[in-house]
């Protein structure tokens, strides 16, 4: 079942202490008079140009080890293969802010105003996490809505680029989804178009499943270690 997604505007704007982290600022952070201007003025137009949509299709773990395998560029071993064998449901999903977020963009710095470039740009980067996150909410939803209701299950969302999956793995996602029926595309070194956009699949299952020692040979490359952050949330749930 193929589902597009829907968002309202109050759904983009991220929080502001996830606006400063990304740019590495602590969170409650007092900007100066000139900056939280500038940080004002990148809120407003990231609200004005936005136009989140989205597109998410169930699949089969055997159509999945078909889009996942791609072009056999992936890690011999990585945590997506490990995982999705052991999925109880998958999806697929794309998401985007729009094209009028990178026409934002072109703008604030056709027009030298850096700051406010700057500011957006780390903005529209969270957002669109921020939606990705919803897409994943709402298949949970989905699934849970037709009797999957395991004490202990999970959903955590994976993309071509990160833990082993190789970023190639772009062309049969989109081959298989057909983002293209909510204006996203992908270039020929596999980035999407809009830039502000988050593409893979939705995996729902045991907790137990999303929580990996990163040990793979993608983990000593990895910069962000944004795993060990959601096995921590996982363990909250589990305690909550």
């Amino acid at each position: 079942m193929t589902v597009v997604l829907r968002f309202r505007g109050a759904d983009v704007l991220p929080s502001r202490d996830a606006a400063l982290e990304r740019m590495g600022i602590p969170a409650g952070a007092e900007l100066a008079e000139p900056v939280e201007s500038s940080f004002a003025r990148a809120a407003e137009l990231l609200i004005e140009s936005a136009a989140p949509a989205g597109v998410m299709e169930e699949i089969s773990a055997a159509e999945f080890g078909e889009v996942y395998r791609g072009e056999g560029r992936n890690d011999p071993a990585s945590p997506v293969a490990d995982i999705f064998g052991r999925a109880d449901h998958l999806a697929l999903f794309a998401v985007t802010l729009g094209e009028g977020v990178s026409e934002a963009l072109a703008r604030c710095f056709a027009g030298e105003e850096l700051a406010i470039a700057y500011l957006l740009d780390a903005m529209a980067s969270v957002a669109a996490d921020g939606i990705a996150d919803l897409a994943e909410r709402r298949f949970d939803g989905l699934v849970r809505g037709r009797g999957w209701n395991p004490a202990d299950g999970a959903v955590l969302r994976y993309s071509p680029g990160y833990c082993g999956w190789d970023v190639t793995g772009q062309r049969k996602l989109f081959a298989h989804l057909d983002p293209a029926r909510i204006g996203l595309s992908l270039t020929e070194g596999c980035l999407m178009r809009p830039l502000k956009s988050v593409s893979g699949v939705a995996i729902a299952g045991p907790r137990e499943i999303h929580v990996f020692a990163p040990e793979y040979d993608a983990c000593r490359s990895c910069r962000t270690r944004t795993c060990l952050g959601r096995h921590r949330a996982l363990a909250s749930r589990e305690r909550s």
